[in-house]
């Protein structure tokens, strides 16, 4: 969509304000996404570095259900996103067989809106948080299946648990009383840095972290399997560090709109 506003020296103040404001107006709703081809071939250009057990969460936050409708007509089923609302309304408009990842940091009381259809929730920071999904859950019915997010970054930011409450929460036991929900894994996000060598320092911390996890409180839980690490400037280094789920969004869908 291209809008052309010329100025006019004899135009009035009132009119030249009127155009600012359908120029601000559309700036703010017009989203830019990338040609369909590009897309799908951008799609498949990822696909095909991963590794077998490797999946991608497409995050299509903030980008439109058309750009959603491309990758899913691509292939695509796993999409992440962050925001409650939207994910919920792209959840009611687009098709059932969707796989809806959230991605974001989650408030307790927004949970009760993705519980009933969301595939996997990436953002457990807190033992309060875990409990008021199973909360949710129990009322939806339904198993959700749950990551706990670690703090690896240097930047204060950044949410989760660090290693120590981490160890901390799980030593505890509660979480075993907690029936509807399934801890399948971590998540963490690495330093927002163009320095390789601090990010792979930090994706290999969390790897060795969760087989720490692993061996002392899931070692008979085949379903603790999941490490989502990486993003679409780092996923080569998280793959090497044992990631099994990246999250790739503007290299799939173009920059964000927000």
């Amino acid at each position: 969509m291209y809008i052309r506003i010329v100025q006019n020296p004899t135009t009035n103040r009132k009119c030249n304000s009127q155009c600012a404001n359908v120029l601000t107006y559309a700036l703010a709703h017009c989203r830019i996404t990338p040609p369909k081809t590009m897309i799908a071939e951008n799609l498949k250009q990822i696909l095909s570095e991963l590794p077998e057990k490797v999946r991608l969460v497409a995050v299509s936050k903030f980008h439109p259900n058309e750009a959603i409708e491309e990758a899913y007509r691509a292939g695509q089923r796993v999409f992440g996103e962050s925001k409650v609302q939207e994910m919920t309304a792209k959840y009611e408009s687009l098709p059932k067989d969707i796989e809806w990842h959230f991605i974001g940091h989650l408030q307790t009381n927004k949970i009760k809106y993705i519980v009933p259809y969301v595939a996997l929730i990436h953002g457990i920071d807190s033992y309060k948080l875990l409990a008021e999904v199973d909360k949710q859950a129990v009322k939806a019915g339904k198993t959700v299946n749950c990551l706990l997010q670690l703090h690896i970054a240097r930047e204060e930011t950044k949410f989760g648990f660090s290693f120590d409450e981490c160890r901390e929460m799980l030593a505890a036991g509660e979480w075993k009383e907690l029936k509807h929900i399934r801890i399948c894994g971590l998540m963490g996000m690495a330093t927002n840095t163009d320095n390789d060598e601090q990010i792979r320092t930090e994706f290999c911390s969390l790897s060795s972290f969760f087989n720490e996890v692993k061996a002392k409180w899931f070692a008979d839980a085949e379903s603790f399997r999941e490490l989502s690490m990486g993003m679409s400037h780092d996923y080569h280094e998280a793959i090497a560090a044992g990631s099994t789920l990246i999250r790739v969004g503007s290299k799939i869908f173009g920059e964000r709109n927000y």
